[in-house]
């Protein structure tokens, strides 16, 4: 009774609804509307948290015009620096105009917009150069979006990603002739793929459900949870759970994307990053002390419905949303499901080798533990919006979850 106590109030523990921001989206944006007669203006979009990477600035993540101000001609020759326009009439002059703020959840964005001389007759095709931010992030990715192009097509249309660019490929070109679905397609999967690998609490919570896939639970007494391993001894059992658990998570965090992404459940992303950061600590926790008997994949359908709305943070908070939106869902969840193949495909041979060896139960139980102080460290510092020492907390929660838990 006294066990089950314990366990069910470090469970609670993790329920609190605690803020988090792990999914800043680190994007920017070229919006451009191509017109027949007026030729082409767009606007720069890019957060202020990108704003204080490059300036070493300390502006508030909901920075008004009034913040931005002293900064604004640093910003636009910065920019003006960055990136280029070129057709076959030669490279057209970016002329800046105004300067705006756009309110988003996850952090104000500031919008420069501008005119391209040079295009009263239109050109056939664009190339366009864009490298902001790499030098300082290079996890940064920028997106040219073709807002409006009558001779193509698109009306007012904010989702019609029409480049990327990351810091080996800041040059390419557009037609503006015609617009290829296609290649919007291909850059939202290309953006789940990365997303779920630096997601480093994705990851974590697929290595905590990984973990015990090639070992099964003897017990000796399951009243006392003491309990023994025993390796699979053939490949397709532990192949065959590695299936089931990751299909419960694909469908979970693939339908709670959709919803959120179409505004039909919407949750508050503190909510549900402190949930994410709980699911690696649970996720985990069942693996030394089972929660679900029998029933892994529990926790990864539970869980990967949060995860699912920590996906569609990346969708929902940038704003793009539109008659694509079906592409860009299909194109970021095939991205996402890649990238967790890619993962799994690295991990799971590793683990399989392994798994006959004295030292797989240590490595099961004290991998274990780490993840659980991670997403307790997680937790906190999300919720409380503070930066603990990690050091120092990494060492004494450690020590505290290890004798909880009876490993030493």
């Amino acid at each position: 009774m006294i066990k089950n106590l314990r366990v069910f109030c470090l469970f609670c523990l993790f329920l609190f609804p605690f803020p988090g921001n792990s999914h800043v989206p680190n994007q920017s944006y070229i919006f451009l509307r191509v017109y027949e007669k007026d030729g082409i203006e767009g606007r720069f979009e890019i957060n202020i948290r990108e704003i204080n990477k490059v300036f070493g600035l300390q502006l508030p993540n909901k920075a008004t015009l009034k913040d931005l101000e002293p900064h604004v001609k640093a910003i636009q020759a910065y920019l003006l620096q960055h990136s280029s326009f070129n057709s076959e009439f030669g490279e057209h002059t970016v002329i800046l105009e105004e300067v705006s703020i756009m309110s988003f959840n996850l952090g104000n964005f500031a919008l420069f917009h501008f005119k391209l001389d040079k295009t009263r007759t239109l050109p056939d095709s664009l190339t366009v150069s864009y490298s902001a931010v790499f030098e300082k992030d290079d996890t940064h990715r920028g997106f040219l979006i073709t807002e409006y192009n009558w001779k193509a097509g698109v009306i007012n249309d904010e989702m019609n990603i029409t480049l990327d660019f990351a810091p080996g490929n800041t040059e390419s070109t557009m037609s503006l002739t015609e617009v290829s679905i296609w290649k919007g397609f291909v850059a939202m999967v290309k953006q789940g793929i990365w997303h779920i690998w630096i997601g480093l609490d994705h990851i974590l919570f697929l290595f905590a459900l990984i973990l015990p896939s090639v070992v099964r639970r003897k017990t000796k007494n399951k009243h006392l949870s003491i309990w023994d391993w025993e390796a699979v001894k053939e490949f397709k059992p532990a192949f065959w759970y590695i299936i089931k658990v990751i299909t419960f998570f694909t469908l979970a965090h693939t339908l709670t994307l959709s919803l959120a992404s179409l505004e039909i459940v919407k949750l508050p992303s503190q909510l549900v990053e402190s949930v994410i950061a709980f699911s690696i600590g649970l996720a985990a926790l069942h693996n030394i002390r089972p929660i679900f008997w029998g029933r892994d994949w529990v926790i990864a359908f539970v869980f990967g419905l949060f995860h699912g709305f920590g996906f569609a943070s990346v969708l929902g908070d940038i704003g793009l949303t539109n008659e694509f939106l079906t592409y860009s869902l299909l194109g970021f969840n095939v991205g996402v499901e890649i990238g967790q193949l890619v993962i799994i495909a690295a991990i799971f041979p590793i683990l399989f080798l392994l798994r006959k060896s004295t030292f797989y139960p240590k490595l099961l139980n004290y991998g274990s533990a780490l993840l659980i102080v991670i997403s307790l460290y997680w937790v906190i510092e999300r919720g409380l919006d503070i930066n603990l020492g990690a050091e120092d907390f990494l060492r004494r929660t450690a020590s505290q979850i290890i004798v909880f838990l009876g490993l030493r």
